[in-house]
């Protein structure tokens, strides 16, 4: 897919060469024209705005270039609001045009407005023809047939999409056709059409084994998995359900309740079962005492072995029943701590989201619009922290009931980071924090890839939430020795003093509840990355001062150099 994006991008801006009338000896515009092919959307964005706004001189088809450069890294940023405001500035004549309207087209479908989307593309479909470069007319179908779809219009949607599919075939583009075969299937499911719909999530699930896009890969599983269950095959169900939440990076609620519960429901039948040996083992003695007396020294041998064998038997019985009285009892303090925290820290959320909507109907009811929104602000955050908090109690609580899946491996230090920091760009940019991922690409460490993910995202959840506006927040990492490496996490925010550092290494869970003012944490989030930092056989440190920003330092074995 990547070598495929790679040729649109080039013939596209082959074809901006050839039409534009700018030189490409301009230096400005072949700049523009070699970020674009990088990707390198952030310096995009930056050039062409700089452009613009210094060059006062800049006009023309020059101008509609640079605006079309500016709205295409905006698109590709997901800033859709501006690049849609960057896209309207450029009118016809323009010899991309029908890009432009294409890349608005795709904008209106992912702000689930079908029939301005559905416009568009049709006009993009009716003047498209071969010499239009870096828009596949397949992929103009499919987004007509998705209009169609979502607009209930399934005849016309069924012609799209199977239109659609039949050029990707004919391309053998993999990615695009797990797409369309999920569309299509779940346009046969709207109207009940089963037998028509399974075979297509069928090749969807199958053909996203050779793509790396995990969207598609979690998408295709919870498909099949809806599948089975509508079919009654619960174990091929189950199957794609744990596969969809691998993909996922997610811990089912439920599911892990379920496990939980299971395991008490284990302990208690071994223990009955126990109880039930020795009960036989006892009856078994009764029948040898009323024996005749004929038998009176066969049955006092073997009485005697076993009452030898039983006396072993009832201490090796009495150990394993000790063992699993210590596992009961580390569950029900695992079950302790975890009510403790639901109850103080999740109460206090919800409890504070159903005053903040009665503010929010009152404000409304008063058309204080202005008002409600900044509490449905604070409201987002508030559930942002619950969630996160429910995340970490789930991950903590499956550590420690040693039921958590844990692989150490050679991993991409660099990309892992890109994964976690992906996820938390929308606040980043709401609070204007400035991140800066300084992780060489070609660094590796020892570590298991889901808990160095649950480190990563904590200490970096930490950063942003004891971060200040416009502060700024960067993860690098430095040799320790031969053998180790250290990640750091680097924030300027509000810090820390002596006594709140040794309360964060302690081996507590609970820290404060309001170390900073409108800054609160249960510290379940770093004891859990204490723990799976331990197990990943790591070391945590903080170095920080208050008011001069924070390190957080989490050196992990390094891989071993063979040869």
């Amino acid at each position: 897919m990547q070598s495929q994006e790679r040729e649109e991008l080039i013939s596209l801006q082959q074809e901006i060469i050839s039409k534009s009338d700018i030189s490409i000896h301009d230096s400005n515009f072949k700049k523009m024209l070699d970020f674009y092919l990088k990707k390198e959307w952030d310096s995009i964005l930056l050039h062409t705005t700089k452009q613009l706004d210094i060059n006062s001189k800049l006009g023309g088809e020059s101008k509609k270039y640079y605006l079309f450069f500016k709205g295409y890294g905006f698109y590709k940023k997901k800033k859709f609001t501006s690049a849609k405001e960057t896209f309207h500035k450029i009118a016809k004549p323009f010899q991309l045009f029908i890009q432009v309207s294409s890349y608005l087209g795709e904008i209106a479908l992912q702000e689930n407005n079908f029939f301005k989307s559905l416009t568009i593309f049709k006009e993009v479909e009716n003047q498209w023809n071969d010499t239009v470069k870096g828009i596949e007319i397949s992929n103009v179908k499919h987004n007509i047939g998705l209009c169609y779809l979502h607009l209930k219009k399934f005849k016309k949607a069924e012609q799209y999409l199977t239109n659609s599919i039949e050029l990707y075939e004919k391309d053998k583009d993999t990615v695009e056709l797990v797409g369309a075969y999920g569309d299509i299937a779940n346009l046969y499911y709207e109207q009940y059409k089963d037998d028509l719909a399974i075979p297509y999530f069928v090749k969807a699930y199958k053909f996203s084994k050779n793509v790396d896009n995990f969207t598609l890969k979690k998408n295709t599983a919870k498909n099949m998995a809806v599948v089975e269950e509508n079919r009654k095959d619960l174990t091929a169900a189950l199957k794609y359900r744990k596969e969809y939440e691998k993909w996922n990076d997610s811990l089912n609620n439920h599911n892990k309740i379920w496990e939980l519960a299971q395991l008490e429901k284990k302990l208690a039948v071994e223990k009955k079962q126990v109880e039930v040996d020795l009960l036989k083992a006892e009856n078994k003695a009764k029948v040898a005492e009323r024996n005749s007396f004929f038998y009176i020294v066969i049955a006092l041998l073997v009485l005697l072995f076993v009452i030898t064998f039983f006396y072993r038997l009832n201490v090796k019985s009495k150990r394993t029943i000790l063992t699993q009285k210590e596992e009961l009892d580390v569950l029900n303090a695992t079950k302790d701590q975890l009510f403790s925290i639901v109850s103080h820290d999740l109460r206090s959320s919800v409890n504070t989201l159903k005053l903040s909507n009665k503010k929010v109907i009152r404000n409304i009811e008063k058309e204080n619009i202005s008002e409600a929104h900044q509490i449905l602000q604070r409201n987002s955050t508030i559930v942002s922290s619950a969630y996160n908090l429910l995340d970490n109690l789930l991950n903590w609580a499956m550590l420690q009931t040693k039921q958590s899946y844990f692989e150490i491996q050679e991993i991409h230090l660099y990309f892992t980071v890109e994964h976690v920091v992906y996820n938390y760009l929308p606040l980043l940019e709401e609070k204007q924090l400035q991140f800066t991922n300084l992780v060489t690409k070609g660094i590796k460490v020892l570590a298991d890839q889901e808990s160095l993910k649950i480190i990563l995202r904590n200490l970096l959840d930490n950063a942003i939430k004891f971060s200040d506006t416009k502060d700024e927040i960067k993860i690098y990492t430095k040799d320790i020795n031969n053998d180790s490496i250290a990640i750091i996490i680097e924030d300027s925010g509000i810090g820390m003093d002596s006594k709140i550092q040794e309360k964060l290494l302690a081996a507590t869970i609970a820290v404060e509840k309001h170390t900073h003012k409108n800054r609160i944490g249960s510290g379940l989030g770093l004891q859990l990355c204490k723990s799976m930092i331990q197990k990943n056989k790591g070391k945590l440190s903080i170095q920080s001062e208050l008011g001069k920003g924070t390190k957080m330092i989490v050196s992990l074995p390094k891989p071993l150099v063979n040869g």
